[in-house]
C-alpha cells in the first residue's frame, strides 16, 4: 500500500484513524477490494494499540466501507457500499434525529413539498406504464375500508416511493427515498388520528390521473394541497397534545 499514515495524537484516536482510512478510500489511495494491513501492522503505522485499531475498523465496517473475510485468503478489504446500505445509514440517522425532536413536522412538510414538486415535474414526463400500474395497485390497496392503519400508512409510503422512482433520476430518487423512509412514517404516526383516508386516496388518484396525462402542473397542485393538509393535521395533533398535557 503506497499511502503514508501519519501518527496521531488526539483524544479520540479510533475516530481519527477511521477518518484517515475513510479519506484514503474516498480519494482512491485505497482501491475497492484492496486488502488493508493487519491490525498489528496498522497499530505500528499509527503508533497505537491493537484495540484502538479494532475500534477504528468497527467504525468503518458500520459505514460499510470495509468487509472482513476469514480463511487463508481472508483479511480486511475495502468495500463498495451499495446505495441501499448508504441510504439505510442516512435513514436511521434522520429517523433518530426526528424522534429526538431535531426536526419538527413543519420541516418535514417543507422538505417533502420541495422534493416532491420536482418529482412530479420529472415523473409526468418520464413515468413508465409499469410505474403507473404500480401506483394504481397501491390505490386499490388504500381503497379497502378494512385495511389496518399500519397497512394503509405502508401503502402511502410505497405510493410516494413509486413517484420518486418515476423521476428516473438516480440522485433525486436516492435523496427522496431517504426522506420518505425516514420522515413519512414519523409524520404518519403523529397525524394519522386526524387524517381523512378518503380524501388522501382521492388526492393520490388525482396525482395518478395527472401523471397518466403527463400533466405536471395538476400533479403539483394536488401534492401542494396534500402537504397543506399535512400541516393542518399536524397543528391539530399539537393542539390535542397540548390539551392532554394541560388537562
Amino acid at each position: 500500500m503506497a499511502m503514508k499514515f501519519e501518527p496521531l495524537v488526539t483524544e479520540s484516536l479510533a475516530k481519527q484513524i477511521a477518518e484517515n482510512i475513510r479519506e484514503a478510500i474516498l480519494k482512491g489511495s485505497l482501491k475497492i477490494d484492496e486488502r488493508l494491513p493487519t491490525e498489528e501492522e496498522l497499530a505500528a503505522r499509527f503508533e497505537v494499540s491493537r484495540p484502538t485499531i479494532r475500534e477504528a475498523l468497527k467504525r468503518l465496517a458500520a459505514q460499510h466501507l470495509i468487509r472482513s473475510r476469514r480463511g487463508p485468503t481472508g483479511g480486511t478489504f475495502v468495500n463498495r457500499p451499495s446505495q441501499d446500505e448508504v441510504r439505510l445509514n442516512l435513514t436511521n440517522a434522520i429517523t433518530l434525529l426526528a424522534g429526538m425532536g431535531e426536526f419538527d413536522l413543519a420541516d418535514i412538510a417543507e422538505t417533502r413539498q420541495g422534493l416532491e414538486t420536482l418529482c412530479c415535474r420529472l415523473a409526468a414526463d418520464r413515468r413508465t406504464e409499469s410505474q403507473l400500474t404500480a401506483m394504481a395497485a397501491e390505490l386499490d390497496i388504500q381503497s379497502d375500508s378494512k385495511l389496518s392503519d399500519v397497512d394503509f400508512c405502508a401503502s402511502d409510503v410505497r405510493f410516494h416511493r413509486i413517484l420518486a422512482d418515476a423521476t428516473n433520476n438516480a440522485l433525486l430518487k436516492f435523496i427522496m427515498l431517504t426522506v420518505i423512509d425516514a420522515l413519512q412514517p414519523v409524520a404518519n404516526m403523529v397525524v394519522y388520528p386526524f387524517r381523512e383516508r378518503q380524501r388522501l386516496v382521492a388526492q393520490h388518484q388525482r396525482i395518478l390521473t395527472a401523471l397518466q396525462a403527463r400533466d405536471a402542473d395538476t400533479a403539483i397542485a394536488v401534492l401542494t394541497e396534500q402537504i397543506a393538509d399535512l400541516r393542518d393535521k399536524y397543528a391539530q395533533a399539537l393542539e390535542s397534545r397540548r390539551r392532554t398535557v394541560s388537562a
